[in-house]
């Protein structure tokens, strides 16, 4: 296990951490609660240091070996610019997903979700003139309305050129180049830099930090990231999909190419049924439970495999994976709660508000009040 860089500065916050991709991440804090770091979130700008794990491609066959990995046409993915990995078992299974940044067109970081990807890829890679390397690097986010007001003030030459929703950029921050991504895990505005070994993190955090102060910018969990991305429909790996849902179980259908040559898992998902099983779950009466009982009519129909209790709408969220696919949006279920009962539920569509992710795309600017 290895901690990121910033590890000291969260040190005085009392960080309480869980261990993602063998590397420590922080859930909360002592020194803000929950509700706190969500409105941060919302209303300012907060910074999460991941446990996102970057794998680096580089060679000529490195766009063949990630097309054949995942379901995207990633020969579409153009030098600076990011593209969502899925990737998939041959039986269509999932594996991982994660961001994939397209730093030159022989050179990608996989920036993947908690999982064994690398030793995937390796063995996938037999005969084809690609390096996959470990190269060091920590990604963090920073995220929330003032986001973009804080990068231009950080940034030694002021807001990049074309840096528009799911862009790459090298930027300097206080003399140091630093890769950066117009990405995020809250479908708020938003940006990720990425911390190499040559870095000195020290100097990076105190540049950033200083422009992030007047902005009200703080670092915090992702126990209040959670909230967020819940309502925005984000899947988790390992939780919302596993080896036993297909992409288009979980609602991603979308971001399989079956018209692009071949890629594993694609004769599989050639016959499987493309219809959603995972659907938003509206609780008024209390806060869903993760891995508890989804009923209908008093028998077992699926499980929760996401809860929170959203600040900003003002009930219990979360993510119902269901039996069946006939069991859709409207649909009225009881679900188990964080208070051991069931409680009267509803399936919802996701995202849970801005479904045209205009919020991360810099369109809508609206800042919500914290009741």
């Amino acid at each position: 296990m290895t901690r990121h860089p910033y590890h000291r500065i969260e040190a005085p916050k009392g960080p309480h951490y869980c261990v993602y991709n063998r590397r420590h991440m922080a859930v909360c804090f002592d020194d803000h609660s929950t509700e706190d770091g969500y409105w941060l979130l919302r209303q300012k700008a907060a910074v999460l240091h991941t446990g996102e794990f970057p794998l680096q491609f580089q060679g000529p066959d490195a766009e063949a070996l990630l097309n054949k990995l995942f379901t995207k046409d990633i020969s579409k993915v153009k030098a600076m610019r990011c593209g969502y990995g899925l990737a998939c078992y041959p039986d269509g299974g999932l594996l991982v997903d994660g961001i994939l940044l397209r730093l030159a067109e022989d050179t990608f970081w996989y920036a993947q979700a908690d999982g064994d990807f690398y030793s995937w890829a390796r063995a996938h890679a037999a005969g084809m003139d690609v390096a996959i390397t470990d190269p060091d690097v920590f990604v963090s986010q920073v995220q929330g309305p003032a986001a973009l007001d804080i990068l231009a003030a950080a940034s030694d030459t002021g807001m990049p050129d074309r840096f528009g929703y799911f862009a790459v950029a090298r930027v300097p921050f206080g003399g140091q180049e630093v890769v950066i991504s117009r990405t995020g895990y809250t479908n708020e505005l938003g940006w990720e830099f990425y911390t190499e070994p040559h870095h000195d993190a020290e100097a990076l955090w105190a540049h950033l930090s200083a422009a992030g102060k007047p902005f009200g910018m703080e670092i915090f969990g992702l126990d209040a990231m959670n909230i967020r991305r819940i309502e925005a429909g984000i899947l988790n790996a390992g939780s919302d999909f596993n080896t036993s849902t297909t992409p288009f179980d979980v609602g991603l259908g979308r971001f399989v190419d079956m018209d692009k040559a071949d890629f594993i898992g694609k004769s599989a998902l050639a016959g499987a049924a493309t219809e959603p099983r995972l659907h938003g779950i509206r609780c008024d009466g209390g806060e869903p439970l993760i891995a508890a009982k989804v009923q209908l009519d008093g028998k077992d129909a699926g499980v929760v495999t996401a809860g929170a209790h959203s600040p900003f709408l003002g009930h219990g969220i979360g993510y119902a994976l269901m039996d069946s696919a006939e069991h859709g949006i409207g649909t009225r279920i009881t679900v188990g709660c964080r208070d051991g009962a069931q409680h009267p539920a509803e399936l919802v569509a996701l995202p849970m508000y801005d479904p045209q992710a205009e919020i991360p795309r810099g369109k809508r600017v609206d800042i919500p009040v914290r009741p």
